[in-house]
């Protein structure tokens, strides 16, 4: 694909890259030397990278990650998994009442270590997939104090979001508009809790549709945050449609790069 040309100066906030990826062929989907080269071409400066869902602990796969960044424009995200339910059922009640934490699932002592490890720059969390963090775990990722990835959608929506992670006093960015796969309702219902929290953003990988964005945009132009959702979605693809939507040049600036940049220092320019 031709490289993009575009003038602006772009940090992506959302790429998933296996921890298997540079065992692999350089050429294959997810490996780190394709996701640079797509990065290139879509005129991205630095990357957000996270491990993807795997059973077990994440230390070895969050390492991983690490490791690949090195030398690359990626930045990595320690992911992070718990005991908990994020149903609000009844039934997930009871079973929360009870669930206690296992050897696989992060501790208070690994979030501090992630924090002061500079290889790190935040956390990522996808509550559906790896389960909620007992109350020890949040309270040590809010005295970190570092960004935390939030995937949102269908099976974990703004609900269950302001009732377990927005209580957790860190930057939060939730992913694909809170609204994945293709929600509006939910997407509309996550703009609208940008009103009642300052440290909320909203990161626009698979998206899709513009009015969403367009809208978080105007109500909230400071909280929009560009996310490519590479390598499911190539980069390029992501950028056109940021640069589709009918905004002015200095909203497309900020969630290009001023927003990201705030939010997590490493990527500023």
């Amino acid at each position: 694909m031709l490289e993009l040309e575009h003038g602006f100066r772009v940090v992506d906030t959302h790429v998933r890259l296996e921890p298997d990826a540079d065992q692999r062929s350089g050429d294959a989907p997810g490996t780190p030397e394709r996701l640079e080269r797509e990065m290139h071409q879509a005129g991205i400066v630095r990357s957000l990278v996270y491990p993807g869902e795997r059973e077990g602990a994440y230390l070895k796969a969050n390492n991983a990650i690490a490791r690949m960044s090195v030398g690359r424009p990626f930045v990595a995200l320690a992911r992070i998994n718990g005991p908990r339910d994020p149903d609000a059922g009844t039934g997930a009640k009871l079973r929360n009442l009870t669930a206690r934490r296992g050897e696989e699932h992060t501790t208070p002592a690994d979030v501090e270590q992630f924090a002061y490890d500079d290889r790190f720059v935040g956390f990522m969390l996808d509550p559906a997939a790896d389960g909620l963090p007992d109350e020890a775990v949040l309270e040590a990722l809010e005295a970190a104090g570092l960004p935390v990835l939030v995937r949102g959608g269908t099976a974990f929506g703004p609900d269950e979001l302001e009732r377990t992670i927005l209580p957790v006093d860190v930057p939060t960015i939730v992913a694909h508009f809170g609204g994945y796969p293709l929600d509006r309702d939910l997407m509309d219902r996550t703009i609208a809790l940008l009103g009642d929290h300052d440290d909320l953003y909203l990161d626009t990988s698979f998206v899709r549709f513009r009015e969403p964005i367009e809208r978080a945009l105007r109500e909230h132009p400071d909280r929009v945050l560009f996310g490519s959702g590479a390598p499911s979605v190539h980069p390029n693809v992501a950028i056109m449609e940021i640069l589709t939507l009918d905004v002015p040049e200095d909203a497309m600036r900020k969630v290009f790069s001023n927003n990201p940049g705030r939010v997590i220092d490493a990527l500023a320019p």
